[in-house]
């Protein structure tokens, strides 16, 4: 019981970034929010190794690519699409297109690594992209600001690109658990962390340099807490609880937790940020709930919880 506490709070976490990353939206570039979320979460991670005495691995030209593709996917290229998306769609939408992390993983290894793909993954698939267009709003009229709909969502064409860019920070993170696969020497959790922090830090950072100029840009109190909360709660405290709850029960077991994700988006959208729950979000989220399932009651689905 233990280990299902800890998992299924994990994934309220999980759920959680997507309405830290619409409150971020509003207030800060996406580069630079990204960069300011490793630069509170790595000396934490820092720390944690140094108490827990983790060991660091040699690692080889190659892994050390792999590593750094994984970062600039995963770590980076994630948060900087999801929090870009958030200008464009609600929360709500937003929660339950990153709950397709499983499937898109799961097709991504039939493409990218020879997977064998089977009638229960190719239905999961349909199935959550009959989802994620449900709860896009494709072909429905936008809800207006009486509704709670996001500002800046006011037409279709507006709500198919922010689904894009969020579909595109998922397949990030599909990337990232492919490429994971393919390293040599296999990294302990707490260690691969911190290592994709740090890389993260390096990259969002030169990119925040570059092209967004963060001196002259003006950090809104609410956005600062948001990255704050992004870097604590949902990066952190999300990983130790997440290996502190898989320690405890079966993989298969700690793969349906993750259907908790997309719910915990959901509802902390409506509660937190007021915005209204349509039928398509609810039927979307259903679907994807649905194509999920399917894929666990198997075997567990791929996905990860690191530095979401």
């Amino acid at each position: 019981m233990v280990g299902y506490l800890y998992c299924a709070l994990a994934m309220v976490t999980v759920g959680s970034t997507v309405v830290a990353s619409k409150v971020i939206a509003a207030g800060l570039p996406p580069f630079t929010a990204t960069a300011l979320r490793f630069v509170v979460a790595l000396p934490v991670f820092l720390a944690l190794c140094w108490l827990m005495r983790a060991r660091w691995p040699r690692i080889g030209r190659r892994d050390a690519a792999l590593l750094a593709l994984q970062a600039g996917a995963g770590s980076v290229g994630y948060t900087v699409l999801l929090i870009s998306g958030m200008s464009f769609t609600s929360a709500a939408t937003a929660g339950v297109l990153v709950g397709t992390l499983p499937i898109v993983t799961a097709a991504f290894a039939v493409l990218g690594l020879g997977e064998r793909p089977t009638l229960r993954l190719l239905g999961a698939i349909a199935l959550a992209a009959l989802g994620v267009l449900v709860a896009s709003g494709v072909g429905l009229p936008s809800a207006g600001a009486e509704g709670g709909a996001a500002p800046g969502v006011a037409s279709e064409s507006g709500r198919l690109f922010g689904a894009a860019l969020v579909l595109a920070a998922v397949a990030c993170e599909s990337f990232f658990i492919l490429l994971n696969k393919r390293l040599h020497a296999p990294i302990e959790a707490l260690p691969l962390s911190t290592l994709m922090c740090a890389l993260g830090l390096l990259f969002a950072g030169g990119a925040a340099l570059a092209i967004e100029q963060p001196w002259q840009v003006s950090i809104s109190a609410g956005a600062l807490q948001a990255v704050l909360y992004y870097a604590l709660v949902p990066t952190v405290l999300g990983f130790v609880l997440w290996y502190a709850g898989a320690a405890r029960i079966s993989g298969a077991e700690a793969a349906l937790f993750t259907a908790l994700s997309p719910i915990s988006a959901t509802l902390l959208a409506n509660t937190i940020l007021h915005e209204a729950i349509t039928p398509p979000q609810l039927a979307g989220m259903a679907c994807v709930l649905a194509a999920v399932a399917s894929l666990a009651w198997k075997r567990a689905p791929y996905g990860r919880v690191e530095t979401l």
